[in-house]
């Protein structure tokens, strides 16, 4: 098992979507994406190559050394990766470990949230939606909401459902995302808090 690792960025913020949004959270951005989203607002992190690569120990120091205990692996999309020794080694450093993914890569590393954010451009594999503690659907067009609606029929019992839209749209689509919530309460919206916060 490699214990490198291509980083893009890792740093302590306030997490700003979905279900642990507003808590302290030590961020992992891992290099390498071939999703491929025309809106990504990260679209830096999409070559591996050009991240340096750091070992397992050296990014659970880094992340000792800040107070949360929660630690969000992300990309990028990290399940690319073999993320075993980075979630044994943040777990017995005691903390939570949390993934965003657009669950389109085989699952590895052992984790106590799983945010599945599907794609269009690339689809989540079944074990995914079995394995996702939250489904957050990003809207960036009106389709958008039926597209949610068919990934939401196959998440298991249980997982919280968010529509999120998408930050240039937000303005579009918002109003449209509210109505569909009324209409569907199963779903709750999820807003980019961190940038109205201006931070990372």
């Amino acid at each position: 098992m490699s214990q490198l690792l291509p980083v893009m960025e890792a740093f302590h913020t306030i997490q700003g979507e979905g279900l642990y949004a507003g808590q302290a959270a030590h961020f992992i951005r891992l290099g390498g994406c071939d999703v491929g989203c025309t809106w990504c607002d990260v679209k830096e992190s999409w070559e591996a190559g050009r991240h340096p690569l750091k070992q397992v120990y050296a990014l659970v120091a880094e992340a000792i050394g800040q107070p949360a205990r929660i630690a969000v692996v992300t990309g990028g999309e990290p399940l690319m990766h073999d993320l075993g020794p980075l979630t044994q080694a943040l777990r017995e450093a005691g903390f939570r470990t949390h993934i965003e993914t657009s669950g389109a890569h085989p699952f590895s590393g052992a984790w106590h949230h799983v945010c599945l954010s599907p794609k269009k451009f690339k689809p989540a594999l079944p074990e995914a939606f079995e394995r996702a503690d939250e489904l957050k659907v990003i809207v960036f067009n009106k389709h958008d909401l039926q597209w949610a609606e068919e990934q939401a029929t196959k998440a298991r019992p249980g997982c919280v459902l968010f529509l999120q839209p998408e930050w240039d749209k937000r303005d579009a689509m918002l109003p449209l995302i509210v109505e569909h919530v009324k209409a569907h309460p199963k779903w709750r919206i999820s807003l980019q808090a961190h940038k109205y916060m201006n931070i990372p």
